[in-house]
Formats: structure tokens, sequence, C-alpha cells
């Protein structure tokens, strides 16, 4: 939480930094066109890419199987357009290393992989904490019932 709260107030600040260099070295004007331009990169990317990754889900959606992959290649497409749309050098790089394919593959691979890991910790964990209680079994209610028609 405290590594969060650092990155919210230190990003804004290396964000001005960065503009304010690149505004020194190629003026005012070029930075601002370069901001704008990557605005609407942000937005043309998020509109197409989101469509592209929408229809690869319905396909999957119809042939029966799960669109895991799609849904977070979708979450990142979304990531990097919001990133691509903040005015800023630092976000406009996080963006596009959303964006990219490969880039993207990469980083859904990784986000999959570390789930998987994080729901076998969960399920040793819970194993445990049945193995410790001498539960190696569901419980079992024993009762009588009477079926009246």
């Amino acid at each position: 939480m405290r590594a969060f709260l650092v990155l919210f107030l230190l990003f804004p600040i290396l964000e001005l930094a960065v503009l304010i260099k690149v505004g020194g070295a190629i003026g005012v004007f070029p930075t601002l066109l370069l901001l704008i331009a990557a605005g609407v990169l942000g937005m043309l990317c998020l509109r197409l890419a989101g469509l592209a990754t929408a229809l690869r889900a319905r396909e999957r959606l119809a042939r029966g199987e799960l669109p895991d992959q799609e849904v977070l290649e979708g979450l990142l497409i979304a990531v990097g357009g919001g990133l691509l749309l903040l005015p800023g050098f630092i976000s406009d790089a996080l963006g596009l290393l959303c964006l990219l394919p490969f880039t993207r593959r990469l980083l859904v691979n990784k986000l999959r992989q570390r789930a998987a890991n994080q729901a076998m910790r969960q399920r040793a964990f819970f194993d445990d904490q049945a193995a410790r209680s001498g539960q190696t079994h569901p419980q079992v209610l024993e009762g009588e019932y009477e079926r009246r028609d």
C-alpha cells in the first residue's frame, strides 16, 4: 500500500520533469503536438484493438471456449489506451507497452502465471488448514427423512 502511495505521488512529479526536459529540448509547440498526437493515437488504438479483441472473444464463445486470454488482453488494451490519453511521455511509453501485441502477450502470460501461482498458494493453504483440523473427508451428517406425497 505504501509503494502505491509513493508511486501515486511520485509519478506526476516524474511526468512533469520529463515534460519540462522535452519542452526545453525541442520547444513548447512540438511538445504539445507530441502530447496531442499520443492522445489521438491512444484513442484510435483503444478503439481498433478493443474491437478486434471483442471479435476474437465472441469467436471463442461461439466455439464453446472461455475467452480468458482475450479478456486479459482487452483489459491491457484498456489500460494502455488510458495511459496514452494521459498527458506525459512516461505514461505514453507504458501505454505503448500495453498496446503492442508482443509485449501485451508477454504481460498476459505473466499475469496468468502469477494468478495460477496465487491460486496454488491459496489451495495449499486451504488444504493445510483442513489437515490441521483433522478433517480429511467431508463432514457427514446422519439423519432420517420421510417422503410425503
